[in-house]
């Protein structure tokens, strides 16, 4: 299937994108803390990787990962056009992921990634129970 838009119109669509508050991550994920009464995360806390949340009482580290743009295994469809490209862009953003993590753990933090779908009703109590398991 080829792009609806020129490139130039899709360049600046996925432009706007934001890696921080986006409405369909983490501030999903504020809600849902706020419905099971989880507190003591902070945000914007200077931390290798910039987690999206931390729980410093528990030494856990939040990822709210995006499905297209950290490849999810479930969710993950690869554009039809400039392939190289996403190809790439894709493989960079799992391999920072995996060393942000180990530098993470390195440091004596545990990290927790949790998949945009994984915010959608369907996947709510797999959150849930992930999100207890972490003591949360």
């Amino acid at each position: 299937m080829t792009d609806i838009w020129s490139p130039d119109k899709r360049s600046k669509v996925m432009g706007l994108v934001r890696s921080k508050g986006n409405r369909s991550t983490e501030v999903r994920l504020i809600a849902i803390f706020r419905e099971l009464s989880i507190t003591g995360w902070r945000r914007n806390e200077r931390l290798v990787g910039n987690p999206d949340f931390v729980f410093r009482a528990h030494n856990l580290c939040v990822f709210v990962d995006g499905c297209f743009w950290h490849g999810c295994p479930k969710c993950y469809r690869r554009p039809s056009s400039s392939q190289a490209y996403w190809d790439a862009k894709v493989q960079r953003n799992k391999a920072r992921d995996r060393e942000v993590n180990m530098e993470l753990r390195a440091r004596g933090w545990r990290t927790l990634r949790i998949w945009e779908h994984q915010l959608s009703l369907k996947g709510r109590s797999n959150l849930i129970r992930r999100l207890r398991r972490y003591g949360l």
